[in-house]
């Protein structure tokens, strides 16, 4: 499992229009990512809403918010445009990433198991260091605790605008 203070995993994936987004792009910025298991789904779907919601107040911070599912690009075009998400979400098809980040398990479901997505959040500052993290985040309120963490965090590291 990653931890605090760890380099995050490296990752270039594509994106709704199949633009391929790394996590190089954003140098010098605070990073939102987030896993979720699936796109149109009652907890995923507000879990993208309440960023989108939210993602001005993100931007302030310098912060950029990304989303990576298992899901195709369309699928992700379709759950952007439906809803207004104003967050970048990115497809993990082979679970490369997911693996990386330790948010590829296995699941346990009416007593059937597989592998699934469990629910994640980093906050990567702009060195690329892992600042916080939540496996088997709940949805609900979560968006609080990650603006409190990242404001805390900035404040520790005095490096929140560059």
């Amino acid at each position: 499992m990653l931890k605090i203070g760890d380099i995050a995993p490296s990752f270039s994936l594509p994106d709704k229009d199949n633009n391929t987004v790394s996590l190089s792009n954003f140098k010098n910025k605070w990073i939102i990512l987030y896993f979720y298991p699936k796109d149109n789904t009652p907890g995923c779907t507000t879990e993208a809403c309440d960023f989108s919601v939210n993602i001005a107040d993100f931007q302030n911070l310098n912060a950029v918010v990304i989303g990576i599912s298992p899901d195709t690009p369309d699928s992700h075009k379709k759950f952007i445009e439906k809803y207004s998400l104003k967050v970048t979400l990115l497809s993990d098809q082979n679970h490369d990433v997911l693996e990386k980040y330790d948010a590829w398990q296995l699941k346990k479901n009416y007593g059937k198991e597989y592998m699934g997505v469990l629910r994640s959040t980093f906050i990567i500052n702009p060195e690329g260091k892992i600042e916080a993290l939540w496996y088997g985040v709940s949805v609900k309120n979560h968006i609080n605790e990650v603006q409190e963490k990242l404001k805390e965090a900035q404040k520790n590291n005095d490096v929140r605008t560059k």
